[in-house]
């Protein structure tokens, strides 16, 4: 069997092509999930045994602080949600950030790829370290009980 020149070359290009596209794919080539570095911080120092809430579109993680944990990511931000009694809370907020992988997906699958690893998560990272900055707990005024049928605001 011959073939012409210009069918010898798409022959011999498309199979280089379609390794090239799928070795982009960000979902082909890592994790949807990401392994990261949970501590708290009060008054410029860090504060151990805070319990924390981290939570995303994708699922819900329980850790004491200082701790690692293995989440799901995705495109959406992470939720932090942290308290210790009589210590002090907070509540931040991390965005995602695409990888280099997600952007090459974008150029090499004509925006394919983009929407495979958007919905996957596997295009995007959190922070390796999550520093959660807590705010100190306010301390109640103890008082004589409001008088009967008196609504209290807080």
């Amino acid at each position: 069997m011959y073939l012409r020149p210009a069918a010898a070359v798409t022959v011999l290009l498309a199979p280089l092509v379609i390794l090239a596209t799928l070795t982009a794919c960000a979902s082909l080539t890592e994790s949807t999930e990401q392994n990261v570095m949970v501590q708290t911080v009060l008054d410029h120092r860090e504060i151990a045994g805070v319990g924390c809430v981290l939570y995303n579109d994708v699922g819900k993680w329980f850790v004491t602080t200082p701790a690692r944990v293995t989440l799901r990511k995705s495109a959406g931000p992470l939720r932090i949600d942290c308290q210790k009694a009589d210590k002090g809370w907070a509540y931040e907020k991390v965005e995602s950030k695409a990888d280099g992988n997600l952007w090459g997906n974008l150029a090499l699958t004509a925006g394919v790829g983009y929407i495979v690893d958007k919905n996957t998560g596997a295009g995007y990272d959190y922070p390796a370290v999550l520093t959660v900055v807590m705010h100190p707990a306010q301390e109640k005024e103890e008082g004589p009980p409001p008088a009967p049928g008196v609504t209290l605001f807080w």
